[in-house]
């Protein structure tokens, strides 16, 4: 591991390159805050999927991709006279101490849940109008509920054992059953969403990232399929033409692969 030393040359490294790129480059010169925001949702799914397959080296990368893009908003930033890289750091290291009372001020806590509950106290103070303010319009549908629902908990708006939810799985689920028979599509969506909001709840209450969890089955999945398919072609077979029974039998030889 580097030293702190190496790691500032480093950083300072990084930082002249993004000045000699912009300068000198004409893709680095076009480039604005709105053209940059799209490939950085990019590249931040793309460490998400390195994390998911544990592939510690390709995380590596996708860091260097998004500290690239942190310096060339920092970079463009400087150039309007807004801020620069050292006003971005100053800014979180200020908000650490401020949301870290327990390290840095006479708070005392007594585990997790009180850091928590802390934090969104904190951001109230701070001016923040609603504690679900912070939660970004633009999250997918369930990565949004699982925040929605971690920020309602921290400040003491929760279920108390895992098992209630449970039971407001099977409520909802229940709920969703009415409005299938009763035939109303308005409904029904609106019945689905419950229990997809329950279930990322329950999915909480285990510990269990949902979105992680969901993303590892839709993994699971495409292999699998993608081991049927080859078996299909090995036998000069369009699955199209296969009957389900045929390709039951190719899925659970996919089950057993490792």
């Amino acid at each position: 591991m580097n030293t702190r030393e190496k790691q500032l040359q480093a950083i300072d490294r990084l930082l002249t390159i993004m000045d000699e790129l912009r300068e000198g480059c004409p893709w680095d010169r076009k480039q604005t805050m709105q053209t940059l925001r799209q490939l950085t949702i990019e590249e931040t799914y793309e460490l998400g999927d390195a994390i998911l397959d544990n592939d510690l080296e390709e995380v590596k990368g996708e860091l260097g991709d998004l500290l690239l893009h942190i310096v060339f908003y920092a970079r463009v930033g400087s150039e309007t006279g807004h801020f620069d890289i050292g006003d971005v750091a100053e800014a979180i290291c200020e908000k650490l101490i401020r949301r870290h009372p327990h390290i840095y001020g006479d708070t005392e806590v007594a585990d997790e849940a009180d850091v928590k509950a802390n934090w969104e106290r904190i951001k109230l103070r701070e001016g923040k109008k609603s504690v679900l303010q912070g939660v970004p319009a633009g999250l997918p549908a369930l990565v949004k509920a699982n925040r929605i629902q971690e920020k309602v908990a921290g400040v003491g708006f929760d279920w108390e054992q895992p098992e209630q939810v449970l039971d407001k799985v099977r409520e909802e689920l229940g709920e969703l059953e009415a409005e299938r028979r009763a035939g109303n599509a308005d409904a029904l969506e609106a019945e689905m969403g419950d229990v997809f909001f329950s279930l990322v709840n329950y999915a909480r209450f285990l510990g269990i990232n949902p979105e992680n969890a969901l993303e590892r089955t839709n993994k699971k999945f495409m292999a699998r399929f993608d081991f049927l398919e080859s078996r299909a072609r090995e036998a000069g077979r369009e699955l199209s033409d296969m009957t389900l029974a045929e390709m039951d039998v190719h899925w659970e030889e996919a089950k057993k692969q490792p």
